[in-house]
């Protein structure tokens, strides 16, 4: 594309400068410099170099920064790890609430990762040190490619299985897998395409490596099982709460009809004896009161 744009452009040029010339050839000809402009702003319009120019512009500005990030990935381990947990930290804050996760915090055996998650399934503890002394060794053209290569993949088995060991502890809380967080697109990309069955080896494992773009989707893929779980739990609690107002009412049911069926009317047959013999005593005494009269 960007040669594309670039020869747009040079044709766009050369037919100006082309007509400039033939004006200057011939002195009778007259240039208007303003119908020129319109004339290369017009062609620049319909050939919709201008666009052409934006992408042109996004894709340098992409490949600086990836360029940028695998600088700051070359420097020393020091300045490497402090990059690592700086970008792991504006992911997690970008994706999840900080309810979600730690940074630094001791949670696994008295260690202290560099982030942890609170997913469904446990803590995902995240590590972002990597090794990468010799991935810079077979970038430059000048060493023993080859060497480097067998090199590298030993430092990122070392790594992995250190993960493994320490923070793969699902009987002390954790989840059955951990992350390997690479901040370089570039070298999670090498990873992927050179060293895929070490890779796959470890997923089995329980520690997946993870580049800043797959992280941030599996951020969201955690947090939806996360919110899931809590509606789950929340449709439990509810279906929980109506059981019990089912029981209690259930429980006054059965007061009612007991005391309905035995005292209440027993009362009430009580009260109709008490009515009858009132109205017979009443009787008598009426008949006695006539009889006196």
């Amino acid at each position: 594309m960007i040669e594309i744009g670039l020869l747009l452009v040079a044709i766009t040029l050369l037919g100006a400068i082309l007509y400039l010339q033939l004006n200057d050839e011939d002195p009778e000809i007259e240039v208007d410099p303003d119908k020129v402009r319109g004339a290369v702003s017009e062609s620049w319009r319909d050939l919709k170099l201008d666009k052409e120019i934006g992408q042109i512009e996004n894709q340098v500005s992409e490949i600086k920064n990836l360029h940028t990030d695998l600088e700051t990935m070359m420097k020393n381990p020091r300045e490497r790890g402090e990059f690592g947990e700086v970008k792991l930290e504006a992911l997690l804050e970008d994706h999840l609430p900080t309810s979600m996760y730690g940074i630094r915090e001791r949670v696994v055996g008295g260690k202290t990762p560099d982030a942890y998650i609170e997913s469904s399934q446990g803590k995902i503890i995240i590590d972002s040190k990597f090794p990468l002394d010799n991935f810079k060794r077979i970038m430059d053209e000048n060493d023993n490619e080859e060497n480097y290569e067998r090199k590298f993949r030993n430092d990122v088995e070392k790594q992995l299985k250190e993960i493994e060991r320490k923070y793969v502890r699902p009987e002390e809380g954790t989840a059955e897998y951990a992350f390997e967080f690479v901040p370089s697109e570039r070298v999670y990309y090498y990873l992927v395409k050179e060293e895929y069955e070490l890779l796959n080896k470890y997923t089995k494992k329980g520690v997946q490596v993870v580049s800043p773009l797959t992280l941030g989707h599996k951020l969201e893929l955690i947090k939806s099982d996360v919110k899931t779980k809590q509606l789950s739990e929340k449709a439990e609690e509810v279906q929980e709460n109506i059981q019990t107002v089912g029981n209690k009412l259930s429980k006054i049911r059965n007061n009612w009809d007991t005391y309905y069926n035995t005292h209440l009317k027993n009362a009430w047959n009580k009260a109709s004896d008490i009515s009858s013999e009132l109205e017979d005593l009443e009787d008598e005494f009426d008949d006695i009161d006539r009889m006196e009269k």
